[in-house]
């Protein structure tokens, strides 16, 4: 790989839960826990996995909106985990979040061209008219019309909200794109037409995108390389192809099985059975063991590393190293 544009190494957020009712103490929520990879100028990286694995977490801690317990973010070559709150705002410039639902980020008394100009007024010095051509441009460039600036965010439908979102943060010119469940609660044919304008938007923009989802058959249609998240760790990563032609962790195969295939009977049985663990009490060793067919006694006792298998590739299974 090139020099990375962003460098994840060790990612740790650890939340702290209020105390218990009985024993007076407080749990720790390792609700992302060690978490490593590259992200290359130019390329969309999925991120997969169950509600609750640290999917959002994770982008929200690279974003800075929460401060990570451990490990770096390194954006350029420079170290932004820690940085000074001016700095922060800096570096949000270039580093932008599109939200599950967009609609509760954008301020319900301002008209659209106001939501729009905000980011340029705070991060910028541009003038009033390039503000206003700005706005225009992007509004444009996501399918919206001038005459739309005028309504308000409810006026808008959930797709067209998706586009709001984006046009807001393009107005910046970000390097780096972190997509949150993008296509989440549209309909199937508004789902096309977003993942489309992604797209679009991708190649004219030139945009390095994070794509969070729960949905698999939109990561292996958008992204060129996808990681798995199981209890806020990394159970799989490498090329999209590969990983879904040939998935070498259990939990993997239980994912890719879910993926209904119209016409094709499942030769057996993968469905995954109990819960995933607790995050303020993980299992020790592998923590996908209590729910693993293939565990071994080395399982409940070692945490295997994440080692590659092949080149771009990695597993997190006592059954690779």
């Amino acid at each position: 790989m090139q020099d990375p544009i962003l460098r994840i190494h060790n990612l740790k957020k650890h939340f702290r839960s209020s105390a218990g009712f009985l024993s007076g103490k407080a749990a720790i929520l390792k609700a992302l826990d060690g978490v490593s990879f590259d992200l290359a100028k130019g390329e969309t990286f999925g991120l997969v996995g169950e509600s609750g694995c640290g999917k959002s977490t994770l982008g929200k801690t690279i974003l800075g909106i929460y401060r990570p317990t451990q490990g770096s973010v390194v954006f350029e070559g420079r170290d932004i985990t820690r940085l000074p709150r001016k700095e922060v705002v800096k570096v949000r410039k270039d580093i932008q979040y599109v939200y599950q639902n967009p609609g509760s980020s954008l301020d319900p008394r301002w008209k659209v061209k106001r939501i729009l100009s905000e980011p340029l007024l705070i991060h910028t010095s541009i003038g009033a008219a390039a503000v206003e051509k700005r706005v225009e441009e992007m509004a444009e460039a996501v399918g919206l019309t001038r005459e739309q600036l005028s309504l308000y965010p409810h006026e808008f439908s959930g797709g067209q909200q998706r586009r709001l979102g984006l046009a807001r943060i393009l107005t910046l010119k970000p390097k780096v794109v972190i997509l949150d469940e993008p296509t989440s609660g549209l309909d199937v044919s508004v789902q096309a037409t977003i993942l489309k304008l992604f797209a679009d938007l991708k190649s004219r923009f030139q945009l390095t995108t994070l794509f969070i989802s729960h949905n698999l058959g939109v990561v292996q249609m958008m992204c060129g390389r996808v990681a798995v998240m199981y209890a806020g760790k990394i159970a799989e990563v490498g090329p999209t192809s590969r990983l879904f032609s040939d998935p070498l962790h259990p939990y993997t195969k239980v994912l890719l099985a879910a993926i209904p295939v119209v016409g094709k009977r499942k030769e057996e049985d993968l469905s995954l059975s109990g819960e995933p663990p607790n995050p303020a009490d993980f299992p020790s060793g592998c923590r996908f063991w209590t729910r693993c067919v293939h565990k071994e006694d080395r399982c409940t006792a070692e945490e295997p590393p994440l080692v590659a298998v092949e080149e771009g590739r990695a597993v997190s299974c006592h059954r690779f190293a």
